[in-house]
């Protein structure tokens, strides 16, 4: 009875600093809605309660062409920065986890010290080379950047994750005929779903969330990202602070939405190879 006894007390503990973690955590989300169906009066008066009465004035002055051209450039910028992120990085970790090369482990370590390289100490070089091929100010000359800051981070899990693979898999599938091409593309990749899963989650929050590059590589209003957006939305709504919140709640619903249908993955490749059997 006493083990029992001692294994409840340590459960409703857990249970209970579980509880508070996740109202911690969760109370900014949840001021963010609340706050933003209320007008500027009531948010003075009723900053903390329900609103008496739901207001939708501030979704319809944020919901304009101009934010919503901002929001529909994060999304190609980060979709296609994402994309090329994980088919490159997939295909460099898979040789430095499989093949056998001369000089694998000096350019594996040559690409994770990026890693090491603050990215705001790039950005003159950045601007002088886009600015000599004519890509600044445009969604393109984003792209690159973006990618290459996240390559180390993405190669550096990948790699550790392919290795955790086991090789007979691929010997077997060899042995049934299956080409290097194959076999990545058949056996490794599907395996690599948690991994996968975990850098999409991860550099897509990085690129949805970037200012400074942006902030220094855009000046047309219709190549603006979304936070340069929101900056620009502050600047003329600054009196108004619901609609300051309602545009922060509505940036910020694509990465909450990504990492709620991902978690699990995300979860699993964070813990991939911390237990053997």
């Amino acid at each position: 009875m006493g083990v029992l006894l001692k294994r409840k007390i340590k459960n409703i503990i857990l249970y209970a600093v579980s509880i508070a973690i996740a109202l911690i955590t969760g109370f900014p989300f949840v001021f963010l809605v609340i706050n933003s169906f209320k007008g500027m009066g009531e948010y003075l008066t009723n900053i903390w309660r329900l609103p008496q009465e739901p207001f939708f004035g501030n979704y319809q002055l944020v919901l304009k062409p101009d934010f919503l051209r901002y929001f529909l450039n994060s999304v190609i910028v980060s979709g296609v920065s994402v994309f090329i992120i994980v088919v490159v990085s997939s295909m460099i970790s898979f040789t430095f986890a499989r093949l056998k090369y001369r000089g694998k482990n000096l350019l594996y370590f040559a690409i994770i010290a990026g890693m090491m390289i603050p990215v705001h100490t790039t950005l003159i070089p950045t601007f002088t080379l886009l600015s000599s091929i004519g890509l600044t100010d445009t969604l393109t000359g984003l792209v690159g950047p973006y990618v290459s800051y996240n390559i180390p981070i993405a190669v550096f899990i990948l790699t550790q994750f392919f290795r955790e693979i086991p090789k007979e898999l691929e010997e077997a599938a060899i042995i049934d005929g299956c080409s290097i091409v194959g076999t990545f593309k058949n056996i490794i990749l599907p395996l690599s779903g948690p991994a996968i899963s975990t850098i999409v989650v991860y550099t897509f929050l990085n690129i949805w969330n970037e200012f400074i590059n942006a902030n220094v590589l855009i000046n047309s209003t219709g190549k603006k990202t979304l936070p340069l957006g929101i900056r620009e939305f502050y600047g003329m709504q600054s009196v108004n602070i619901p609609a300051v919140l309602t545009a922060i709640l509505i940036g910020s619903l694509p990465v909450i939405l990504l990492y709620f249908f991902a978690q699990e993955k995300v979860v699993n490749g964070l813990t991939q190879g911390a237990v053997k059997g």
